[in-house]
C-alpha cells in the first residue's frame, strides 16, 4: 500500500521550515520513530549536513529522528531498510543526478510502492512523478535521464504559480510553459500551489491543504479543481 505525502513547498510565507505541515506530517509518520532524509537537491559537503539538521529541527517537533543519507556507508541498503524516506527540496537537476549516480531510482520506487512512507518536498515531489519535466529548476547540471520514481502516472509541478493580471511581466507564465511541454508530451501535469500536498493511500491520491490545484491535460484546457479532489482518475 502506497503511503506519499507529497507537498509544493517545504515553507510556505510567514511560517518555519515545514511548519505548515507538522500535524498532518505528525499523523502521516504514526508510529515512525527514524526517518532517512535525502538532501541531494542541494550541492554536497556541507551543504547536505546543513540541509540534514535543519530538517532534524522540524521532525524533532513531532517526535522523530533524521539520519542523512550522506552520512550512511551504503545509501542503497538504508534506503531498503528506512522505516521513513524524506527528500527535500532544492534542484530537481542535482536531485536526479544523485539518485542515478546513487542507483536509489529503483530502490527507492520499490520500497515506497511496498508501503514504506515517503514525504516530498519541492523538488522531492516533482520525483514522484513521471518524469522531471515539469519543474521550474534551471539545469545546472545534466542527469542521465529526466525519468524519475513514476509513483505518479502524471507529473507536478510544484510552487505553481497563477498569472497576475495586474503585473507588466511580459515573459512567460508558468501555464505557458506546461502548455509548450504538452506540444511534445502527453503526460498530465498537476499545478499544485505553495501550502497544498498530495496524500497518496493506496490508489486513492487526494488534494489537501485547503486549496484548489490546476490540472493541464494536453489537447485541453487547464481545469481547477477543488480541495479534498480526488485524482486517482489520472
Amino acid at each position: 500500500m502506497k503511503n506519499i505525502f507529497i507537498a509544493s513547498t517545504s515553507t510556505v510565507h510567514g511560517k518555519g521550515y515545514l511548519e505548515y505541515a507538522l500535524p498532518a506530517l505528525k499523523e502521516f509518520f504514526k508510529g515512525v520513530t527514524e526517518v532517512l532524509f535525502v538532501p541531494y537537491a542541494r550541492p554536497g559537503g556541507i551543504s547536505h549536513e546543513v540541509y540534514t539538521n535543519k530538517a532534524s529541527e522540524a521532525f524533532a517537533q513531532i517526535g522523530i529522528k533524521i539520519v542523512g543519507i550522506h552520512n550512511v556507508e551504503n545509501p542503497k541498503e538504508a534506503v531498503g531498510k528506512a522505516a521513513g524516506i524524506f527528500i527535500g527540496g532544492g534542484n530537481t537537476f542535482l536531485l536526479v543526478t544523485q539518485l542515478y549516480r546513487n542507483n536509489l531510482i529503483d530502490v527507492v520506487k520499490d520500497v515506497v510502492s511496498k508501503g514504506t512512507p515517503y514525504l516530498g518536498t519541492s523538488a522531492g515531489s516533482v520525483v514522484t512523478g513521471v518524469s522531471m519535466q515539469n519543474t521550474n529548476d534551471m539545469p545546472i547540471i545534466y542527469p542521465p535521464s529526466f525519468a524519475t520514481f513514476g509513483l505518479l502516472s502524471f507529473n507536478v509541478n510544484a510552487h505553481y504559480l497563477d498569472p497576475d493580471p495586474s503585473s507588466k511581466h511580459m515573459g512567460e507564465t508558468r501555464a505557458t510553459r506546461i502548455n509548450e511541454f504538452h506540444f511534445v508530451e502527453s503526460i498530465p501535469v498537476l499545478g499544485l500551489r505553495e501550502g497544498s500536498w498530495l496524500l497518496v493511500q493506496n490508489e486513492r491520491i487526494t488534494l489537501k491543504g485547503g486549496l484548489s490545484a490546476r490540472l493541464f491535460l494536453q489537447g485541453k484546457p487547464a481545469e481547477e479543481f477543488p480541495n479534498e479532489t480526488d485524482f486517482s482518475f489520472l
